[in-house]
């Protein structure tokens, strides 16, 4: 018999219920999209290579999309990313096909890339990709910075081991079947 994973359940009762479509405020909205810029010029700064490659794409306008969120990036002659404005032509649309918040977090905790429709320039689309595949945040660095080497290690430690336990647990859920997880 296979065990219906709770967060399908949860995901059921929350589509059943009548909630209107809140919108956060415009000034909300830009200033998360600022923070994201911020962070991703944060791990794009720490790898010389994704800047040089970003670089060569300056100008170039890139939308990210999923269900009513939307962001326009725009590539700069320093090789970093900043917000592009909002009357910009997008040169490559990214578009995360899955609309379910749950199904989303589930794949990304198993480790699969989402589903994603892509429209526009191919050569900007590989070079995106090519940031995507070889471009990681190295969190551990960064704490140890503020708060020093052996406790940044341990809690990175405890949460990659979280995260292993989580991942198990997904894929057990989804399996149904105790003590194997899904690969």
């Amino acid at each position: 018999m296979a065990t219906q994973s709770p967060f399908l359940l949860l995901e059921g009762f929350l589509k059943t219920l009548p909630l209107p479509d809140l919108q956060p405020p415009e000034w909300a909205r830009e200033e998360v999209q600022r923070r994201i810029v911020l962070l991703l010029n944060h791990i794009l700064n720490q790898e010389t290579e994704a800047t040089s490659r970003l670089a060569r794409q300056k100008g170039r306008v890139v939308q990210l999309q999923w269900r009513s969120f939307s962001m326009r990036l725009v590539a700069t002659p320093a090789g970093l990313l900043d917000q592009a404005a909002a009357s910009a032509a997008a040169d490559l649309v990214l578009a995360l096909t899955e609309d379910s918040p749950l199904s989303l977090a589930q794949g990304l905790l198993r480790g699969t890339r989402p589903a994603v429709r892509i429209a526009g320039d191919v050569q900007l689309a590989a070079e995106v990709n090519w940031l995507a595949d070889h471009v990681r945040w190295d969190i551990e660095e960064d704490l140890a910075r503020v708060i020093g080497d052996v406790p940044a290690h341990s809690l990175s430690e405890a949460a990659r081991a979280m995260a292993r336990a989580l991942q198990q647990f997904i894929g057990t859920v989804s399996t149904g079947s105790p003590g194997k997880a899904q690969t």
